[in-house]
């Protein structure tokens, strides 16, 4: 009996070992890799953070960091704008710079705006496409509002596209009194069907793996059939696991005691996200200081400049 017990205890330390073994290997052996864009380290985006010469704000968090902020400045100063600010929050693998679709014309209406680039994309500090943790990350998104509204903005609207819209109902739940109001764009709590395809036994294990092993790691490449990769390398394909999985963002809501005008909008060709999904995602904001808009000829990433003059158009509307 102690012989069969000793040689089970064996068995399974020897399939223990193994399997440690193999995960290390998988951790620490990349597999292949369908976007050629290697991105930038933190030392490369603290480089090229010094050297943009461009309108911009840079702030240090209470954790460290320093973050970047993207600035449009209107053409004119009009007396009744000059004290509201547009604080962008950029959408999956973006950073600000993609959104002078937005900057652009939304300063040309007479408003500052700002752009964000999260903890680990773009020209701010940290691991690319990274965050140790939730509470972190809300905190980080909280203080850039408080930092835009202390350069004398007392009304600070934020702008979320895409992921962004999940970061600005975050920011709204946790600083709901330094937020003025919310533009919510192309985001809803259920995507478009046969956009996720199972992924390999083999991949999943490398993944699983690094998140055990290096969870610092970008182990998971965001990719999907027909997706435009930029070869700016500004742009953060990668992501540790931690950051995929420190929220689930079906679970969001807008606060109940959010009194702030909101907007939420989609384009009619959007190929992530269907309009009765966002409607969806519309009718489960309370109170009705809210909007819906269908921006023509919009899909996911490109937003015609029209459909932001129409978001001008309703800032002025309500803001003015």
């Amino acid at each position: 009996m102690k012989k069969i017990l000793k040689r089970s205890l064996y068995t399974l330390l020897f399939i223990v070992v193994a399997v440690a073994i193999f995960g290390l290997f998988l951790a620490y052996t990349p597999g292949p890799s369908k976007v050629k864009n290697k991105g930038i380290t933190p030392a490369e985006a603290v480089q090229l953070r010094k050297s943009y010469a461009g309108p911009h704000e840079v702030f240090t968090t209470s954790d460290g960091l320093t973050l970047f902020l993207r600035r449009w400045n209107p053409p004119h100063i009009d007396s009744t704008k000059k004290d509201i600010a547009v604080l962008i929050f950029h959408g999956f693998t973006a950073y600000s710079g993609p959104y002078n679709m937005a900057g652009e014309p939304i300063s040309a209406g007479g408003y500052t705006v700002f752009g964000l680039d999260y903890p680990g994309h773009g020209l701010s500090d940290g691991n690319r496409g990274d965050s140790p943790g939730k509470d972190k990350w809300i905190g980080d998104l909280a203080q850039s509002v408080k930092y835009v509204k202390s350069l004398g903005f007392k009304r600070v609207i934020v702008l979320g596209h895409s992921l962004g819209v999940a970061m600005a109902m975050c920011a709204a739940d946790s600083v709901p009194k330094d937020i003025a109001g919310l533009v919510l764009l192309s985001g809803a709590y259920e995507g478009r069907k046969g956009l996720n395809k199972p992924m390999p036994f083999i991949q999943t294990a490398r993944i699983v793996a690094s998140a055990v092993f290096r969870p610092s790691y970008p182990s998971v490449e965001y990719y999907r059939e027909g997706m435009t990769v930029s070869p700016d390398t500004l742009w953060t394909y990668r992501y540790t696991p931690r950051f995929l999985t420190m929220m689930d963002v079906k679970k969001l809501r807008i606060r109940k005691d959010f009194d702030a005008p909101i907007l939420v909008g989609v384009g009619d060709k959007d190929e992530l996200f269907a309009i009765d999904k966002v409607q969806d995602f519309y009718n489960l904001i309370p109170g009705d200081k809210k909007e819906f808009l269908v921006m023509k000829n919009a899909t996911h990433a490109k937003i015609p400049r029209e459909c932001w003059e129409q978001i001008v158009t309703w800032l002025d509307k309500t803001y003015k």
